[in-house]
């Protein structure tokens, strides 16, 4: 390939990516105006699985509306997130072979279940033991009174990464049917992934106490043996596809 023929790919490629990034942010900006619009029944969904004699305040007078902001921000990009991976998916896709491109779009709406229902394990699984804990713990000493902002980033933080790791299934799935990932390899390494799963179980919990890390760490586990099944069904597909 000429000097010039590489130049004009890479930026035809740079062109491509531009176009992706403008599309993600525009969609990116309208899922954050539709959230900022429902932030209020947002902000009650959130609440919803906390104990009802719990006490938000904010004490800065710009409290309020700074995580009025962020939460019609994450709403937006959760909202958003079909069509951030779509991006990314067809910014990559000719790179791939005709097969390869048709298990992108098989995953994506995979990929959009398994998010969902991380996000709802999260939600009436973990955050309300999580939060019980964690209001009552000594209570009898001091009356917790809780900054929205603060009860607002941990639950959030808490329901994106829940949804992103049960999407661990899919991914590995994707990649062993690309050939990238072997099933015996994810079973050689069980013993790791279990501990890497306490590991991040104990990271993404707000709570030190081993039965919410339990909560976590157990599904994880689950959704790692899942994800090696998954990959040796995709693997052997990939090689019957291979001798055939």
């Amino acid at each position: 390939m000429s000097k010039n023929n590489k130049e004009m790919t890479f930026t035809s490629h740079l062109a491509e990516l531009r176009q992706r990034l403008i599309k993600s942010v525009i969609a990116l900006v309208l899922t954050t105006i539709i959230s900022f619009i429902f932030a209020r029944y947002i902000f009650e969904f959130l609440i919803a699985p906390a104990p009802d004699d719990i006490s938000l305040i904010y004490t800065e007078m710009t409290g309020m509306v700074s995580t009025y902001f962020k939460v019609a921000l994450m709403s937006g990009f959760v909202l958003a997130m079909p069509i951030l991976v779509y991006q990314g998916m067809m910014f990559v896709s000719p790179a791939l072979t005709r097969r390869e491109k048709k298990y992108i779009y098989l995953a994506l709406p995979w990929i959009m279940f398994m998010f969902l229902a991380g996000f709802a394990f999260g939600y009436f699984i973990l955050v309300p033991p999580a939060t019980s804990f964690l209001l009552s713990f000594m209570g009898d000493i001091a009356r917790p009174e809780i900054k929205i902002d603060n009860y607002v980033s941990i639950v959030t933080r808490l329901l994106v990464a829940i949804g992103l790791v049960f999407e661990t299934p899919v991914i590995i799935t994707f990649l062993a049917r690309l050939g990238v990932v072997k099933p015996e390899m994810l079973s050689r390494n069980r013993r790791w992934a279990i501990v890497g799963a306490f590991i991040l179980a104990a990271v993404i919990t707000p709570t030190f106490d081993p039965i919410n890390q339990s909560l976590v760490a157990i599904p994880l586990i689950i959704l790692y043996e899942l994800s090696i099944l998954l990959a040796k069904i995709a693997y052997r597909k990939r090689v019957k596809a291979a001798e055939s």
